[in-house]
């Protein structure tokens, strides 16, 4: 979770709970698991009908690829993070309007901090409301 507060231009406390948490919770194959399902299958194949050589070649261009998106996906969650903390730090001190996160009313005042998470961002007001940045907000 990071969060942006009036009293600094930018705290950024990175957890990399949120990422696994994240990673935990889908139902797919990881690059971990792939790479061991993989050598696993080497190691146990028949020795007198050894795997084809292109299906060897095909299954590792497969591993570049898994591992390629996993990159690609780590470095896209680092870039949105940096982009919601500088969005965020500008919001401080300005004065918005939005739905409250608890009641569901249009609420508005000044920004005091803003807590950047996985979910997106949300500013809590000089009034103690909360609001998620997003659709319907408006920053003056």
């Amino acid at each position: 979770m990071s969060t942006v507060s009036a009293t600094s231009s930018a705290t950024s406390t990175s957890t990399s709970s949120s990422s696994s948490s994240t990673t935990a919770a889908t139902n797919s194959l990881n690059y971990n698991d792939f790479l061991t399902l993989l050598l696993a299958e080497m190691k146990n194949q028949d020795p007198t009908s050894p795997m084809d050589a292109s299906a060897m070649v095909s299954q590792l261009a497969t591993i570049s690829e898994v591992g390629q998106a996993v990159q690609t996906n780590t470095t896209l969650s680092s870039l949105l993070t940096s982009s919601q903390l500088m969005q965020s730090e500008v919001a401080v001190g300005s004065t918005i309007s939005g739905t409250d996160v608890s009641s569901g009313a249009t609420t508005s005042g000044q920004v005091t901090s803003v807590t950047v998470d996985s979910t997106g961002a949300t500013a809590t007001l000089a009034n103690g409301k909360t609001v998620t940045f997003g659709d319907g907000v408006t920053v003056k």
